[in-house]
């Protein structure tokens, strides 16, 4: 049979938040869009990762808020979890955001969308079961998928990724997790809130990349509630069967096994570069994804971008979104737009929430040795806080030479909310001074930005030059 053939002014492979923000602008600018999707639109975020992993924790929260209502002279209560219906809420979430990452809408766009697998021809050509479409660019937002290590056993055993865990049809009475990323213990707070025993194993440090010492007060939290969390242990087996599994682990040159009743894989993601034929369209990659020049453009072949998680420059939706932004600027405007790094937000959404941006306070001294200061304000110096009973954490503030803002971790509620702040600032390249000019509303949680900044310019609003300075200015009538 032979195929139907295009031309068009750009190719989309991938349906996911970077493909379907590149091929809406583009649709909105007049060009004529193709998109390639195979799986849901939407991608993973929608469907098997943000969302349904945040639904999943407003329910567990739920169950957590009712146990804990005591504190507030309200009489607690165990929940009784119907995981059906939790399931039913997960997927009710995800069918009402649905409708704006569909196919329907798109082709309203103007998007011609063909839900086909899709890999390159040659250079110029990009190919599906009954298309061919020969564009003059070609973006690249294949995503990403869960990374399963190569375990003893990995390939016999029944296990569950992110992809699979929302469609359990049973609830694990013993969840056992490999990995103690963001993923993994987000997962592991939510289940064992809905009734689950949990184990973590993390070869490293859970939470390895977060702040150090807000990352400790979150584990400690997560141990608090009942989650099992193994650091330094190695998983080097696997075996069990449906229902009954085990995990052999190496911690300290001692062996031992830990039994549950399903494993989920949380150990990392890597770039879904696997059937694109990226040889024959001369697009150069690694491992990590597509090698692309600072706008994301191919290094190898000038037509093709790529956009997301396959661009091996960070694996989160609101960065394919803004690298989408970058697309469009460098290549559809001409406008000279890179995709930096170092002001990406990152959060994870366990309790208490963990949220960062910029450099650590590691890499802020390895670059500006002793010049780099830490400002710390806590929550439990903050009024909202303490009305709510929720003091744990605060934020952490690593400044540099000029008060520049080099980066910052919050630990507490709210924290991804509050760290937009930060996000905003270090975007448009205020400084510390600027985060003290704006009226912050009281009593909010937020208000430790400010707090911050004003334990910041202390030593000098009330140092002995200040105090000098104002008895000076008092004797003038």
């Amino acid at each position: 049979m032979s195929k139907t053939k295009i031309k068009a002014d750009l190719v989309v492979i991938g349906a996911g938040s970077g493909g379907l923000s590149v091929a809406s602008g583009a649709a909105q600018l007049g060009l004529n869009v193709v998109l390639f999707e195979k799986g849901e639109m939407g991608g993973d975020c929608l469907n098997t990762g943000c969302v349904p992993s945040k639904a999943l924790l407003a329910a567990a929260k739920t169950a957590k808020t009712m146990r804990n209502a005591a504190k507030f002279g309200i009489a607690p209560a165990e929940p009784q979890i119907d995981w059906d219906a939790v399931k039913a809420h997960v997927n009710g979430v995800i069918e009402q955001i649905a409708p704006v990452d569909s196919q329907e809408r798109f082709e309203g766009l103007g998007v011609n969308v063909i839900r086909e697998y899709a890999s390159f021809k040659d250079e110029n050509t990009i190919e599906s079961e009954t298309t061919e479409v020969k564009a003059r660019r070609v973006v690249i937002a294949a995503g990403s998928h869960a990374f399963v290590p190569p375990i003893t056993g990995m390939n016999t055993l029944p296990y569950v990724t992110n992809e699979t865990l929302f469609s359990l049809p049973e609830f694990p009475s013993h969840l056992v997790i490999l990995g103690g990323g963001p993923i993994g213990v987000e997962m592991a707070q939510a289940f064992r809130r809905l009734g689950a025993d949990v184990t973590v194993i993390e070869m490293a440090k859970a939470l390895g990349n977060a702040d150090p010492v807000h990352a400790a007060k979150a584990i400690e939290a997560l141990r608090a509630e009942g989650v099992t969390i193994l650091e330094g242990h190695k998983a080097v087996e696997v075996f069990g069967q449906p229902g009954d599994i085990s995990v052999k682990v190496e911690h300290d040159g001692e062996k031992k096994t830990i039994s549950g009743s399903h494993l989920l894989v949380a150990v990392g993601r890597v770039s879904a570069l696997d059937g694109l034929n990226l040889e024959a369209g001369g697009v150069e990659h690694t491992r990590a994804g597509i090698t692309t020049k600072p706008n994301l453009r191919s290094v190898s072949n000038s037509k093709v971008w790529a956009v997301g998680d396959i661009a091996g420059r960070g694996q989160f939706t609101h960065l394919a979104g803004w690298h989408a932004s970058i697309f469009v600027q460098a290549a559809l405007m001409k406008l000279p737009a890179k995709a930096v790094s170092e002001q990406i937000p990152a959060v994870t959404y366990i309790e208490p929430e963990l949220a960062q941006i910029g450099l650590s306070e590691a890499e802020a001294r390895e670059r500006d040795g002793d010049n780099v200061q830490v400002i710390e304000f806590p929550f439990h110096e903050n009024d909202r806080a303490i009305a709510e009973r929720d003091t744990e954490g605060g934020i952490r503030l690593f400044v540099g030479n000029g008060d520049k803002i080099l980066g910052a971790s919050i630990l507490g509620t709210g924290a991804g909310d509050i760290l937009q702040i930060l996000s905003l600032a270090m975007a448009n390249k205020l400084k510390m001074r600027d985060l003290t000019k704006y009226i912050s509303p009281y009593p909010t949680r937020a208000e430790v930005v400010k707090r911050s900044a004003s334990v910041y310019f202390q030593p000098k609003v009330f140092g002995s030059m200040a105090k000098t300075l104002v008895g000076i200015t008092q004797r003038i009538p």
